[in-house]
């Protein structure tokens, strides 16, 4: 996907989501706001800023994509199967007992997953140490980590927050996806998380904030030719959870709800999806 138009990118993210809202349906999981939210992000990614080749996923010299927010696993598999990480049929096996895709992403469950993730909070702390280790091995490549900004309550996330700008690893970018919502409320009101942005600031990271849904940006702030030597990136992408479909669109009910057949029918029209 490294050479896609930010058309044929749009494209893809309203499949993306069609798919995951499917998949949510068929296999009676929630977590379906948190996962659209952060669909265009990983578009953004894996459609021209990632180095990897879906038929050397395990190349030693490759780009890291770390989704610590696993409970939004839907919409990484979704886009590595789009990406060609794996068969599509895969897809169709999502949280069955004894597939592979189950809920949370397990290490290495498909090509393309990088670690096991879900229990938050422990997504940069690896990322962190993957950039360290590529540093030391001296390969060209970069790490990303997408985060969600409820698990920025996590006291491991400001201890890695710490360390990286400590360790000059200017190899390493973190998105946090802005949607305001944790799973019981608003974000700022179960933990004063705002000014965000001033937070990572204040870390010693390069921080932009940017429209979380709209790609063009967000591969213009992902671009490694913008870093600045010694400084990790920080890019706070502010969204919309439940994002596509306007009757889930910030509403936090679809952190659990699971969508009926009718749900998923309306969605695909609303996307444009047959």
């Amino acid at each position: 996907m490294q050479n896609s138009t930010q058309n044929e990118l749009k494209k893809m993210a309203a499949e993306i989501r069609g798919r995951v809202i499917s998949l949510s349906h068929k296999a009676r999981t929630p977590h379906l706001g948190s996962s659209l939210s952060c669909v265009d992000i990983l578009v953004s990614l894996y459609g021209g800023i990632l180095k990897i080749d879906p038929t050397r996923p395990a190349a030693p010299d490759r780009d890291r994509c770390i989704l610590s927010k696993g409970h939004a696993a839907p919409a990484q598999y979704a886009v590595l199967a789009k990406c060609g990480f794996f068969d599509d049929s895969v897809l169709s096996t999502y949280n069955q007992d004894g597939a592979v895709l189950a809920e949370h992403p397990g290490p290495g469950c498909v090509p393309g997953i990088e670690a096991a993730t879900g229990s938050l909070g422990h997504g940069l702390p690896l990322g962190v140490g993957m950039a360290l280790a590529t540093r030391l091995r001296k390969f060209d490549t970069r790490v990303y980590v997408v985060m969600s900004d409820g698990e920025c309550n996590e006291g491991s996330v400001w201890e890695a927050a710490m360390f990286a700008p400590a360790q000059r690893l200017e190899t390493l970018a973190v998105i946090i996806d802005y949607n305001k919502w944790q799973a019981t409320g608003r974000s700022d009101d179960v933990m004063s998380l705002a000014p965000l942005a001033d937070k990572w600031k204040a870390f010693g990271w390069e921080t932009e904030e940017v429209d979380g849904h709209d790609i063009t940006a967000l591969q213009q702030a992902l671009d490694p030719a913008l870093g600045t030597a010694g400084r990790p990136r920080a890019i706070v992408a502010h969204t919309v959870k439940g994002k596509g479909v306007a009757f889930m669109e910030d509403d936090n009910n679809w952190h659990y709800r699971i969508p009926t057949a009718d749900d998923v029918k309306a969605a695909h029209i609303e996307l444009g999806l047959k």
